[in-house]
């Protein structure tokens, strides 16, 4: 008996203007794309503000001020961009370990394993919305389906901060009036041929005559009447071993506070040591990553001996390294606060004649793993990391 898969595709919407339009408030509303602004530049994204004009991604910003004469153009942060897409990300390895991610803002999530855990595809779907708009307030469009193609082709039809599901029992009809060019692979030149054959609708394709679809695609007839007929047996593939796992966190008003500061951090090693043990690796370097309110970014670290993954090991070097950068700029204000781990291995039982445990309290960090997997992250958490403000 075969079981159905429970398919996420989640998307950011108009990513990288997003992160813009969110970091710099004058930029809101306004007609945005970043990308190179020279007499060969690009767009390299594009809001939907600007959109409307059509403006797109992959457009010469020559063409896209033609559109658009009153348009914004911000030069891209790539490295910026990859510190919120490590954000995301690990949001959606907080429901599922088989992620398959496809560019810095949009992934494919297998969450048929989750279901006992987080409720339905569509609750999963929910929750990883809000959990990435609460945390990096951004927005998300998702596409829920069986398969791949289908959970692909149903994030885009409700953006932005969409939420589209497509059941089993809902195909082909649910993708039969849809223009034909929503199949991913149709591209410019065989739209053109589809076109001149009457094939506009995807269940023009579905139903089009072995001969045609032959002349059109030659050995991916077969293929491409089957992805008009929703079906796709494509299993999500996990990415590639992480080089690195860690959690941040970007303020809403900065912090200079010290008591403050090491209550965030401590938030931040346990998100990230429970990443390490969920993946059953251990960490041989710790870093911090400290963003003061004027964007410089510092980023400090320190080697473990023996690696570790246990909350308390972590945190102990993390709190050394952001209390000597603190020492070193006093009064500084902070608007961002990470912590990572890298140089991962696998964990290993730990020498039952050693003095030290690298993976920490283990009995206590996976007891407590336990009851956030089943009652959520926030469910638990040590005292030392909670707001005196909000406790008292």
């Amino acid at each position: 008996m075969t079981t159905t898969r429970q398919i996420l595709h989640v998307d950011m919407d108009a990513f990288y203007a997003s992160v813009e339009q969110r970091d710099r408030p004058e930029l809101r509303g306004q007609p945005l794309v970043v990308g190179g602004d020279g007499s060969r530049g690009v767009v390299a994204a594009a809001s939907y503000e600007v959109r409307r004009y059509g403006v797109r991604s992959a457009m010469p910003m020559r063409e896209a001020r033609r559109r658009c004469p009153q348009l914004v153009c911000v030069q891209p942060r790539m490295a910026h961009y990859q510190a919120v897409s490590e954000q995301v990300f690990e949001i959606f390895h907080e429901f599922t370990p088989t992620v398959e991610g496809l560019s810095l803002d949009e992934a494919f999530l297998d969450v048929s394993a989750s279901l006992n855990l987080f409720g339905s595809a569509e609750a999963i779907a929910l929750s990883v919305k809000d959990r990435v708009r609460e945390r990096t307030r951004l927005s998300a469009s998702v596409g829920v389906a069986p398969n791949k193609l289908v959970a692909k082709i149903a994030s885009d039809l409700d953006k932005p901060d969409g939420l589209v599901v497509i059941r089993p029992e809902d195909l082909p009809g649910a993708l039969d009036e849809l223009p034909v060019q929503v199949i991913p692979g149709i591209g410019k030149v065989t739209l053109a041929r589809l076109h001149e054959h009457g094939i506009r609708r995807v269940v023009d394709l579905r139903l089009a005559a072995d001969g045609t679809l032959e002349a059109i695609f030659g050995r991916f007839a077969t293929r491409a009447r089957e992805r008009a007929g929703g079906v796709d047996d494509r299993p999500v593939v996990p990415d590639r071993a992480d080089k690195s796992i860690s959690a941040e966190e970007t303020f809403a008003v900065d912090l200079a506070d010290g008591a403050e500061l090491q209550r965030k951090l401590l938030q931040l090693v346990e998100r990230t040591t429970r990443r390490l043990r969920d993946r059953s690796l251990m960490a041989g370097t710790v870093q911090v990553k400290i963003r003061t309110a004027d964007f410089t970014t510092f980023t400090r670290q320190k080697t473990m001996h023996p690696p570790a993954a246990g909350t308390d090991q972590v945190y102990a070097a993390a709190r050394q390294l952001l209390g000597d950068w603190l020492a070193g700029h006093p009064g500084a204000k902070l608007r961002l606060l990470g912590v990572g781990g890298s140089e991962l291995a696998p964990a290993t039982q730990a020498d039952l004649f050693g003095q030290d445990d690298p993976r920490g309290n283990d009995k206590l960090d996976r007891a407590a793993d336990q009851v956030r997997a089943r009652f959520g992250a926030a469910s638990l958490t040590r005292a030392r990391s909670l707001d005196p403000e909000r406790t008292g």
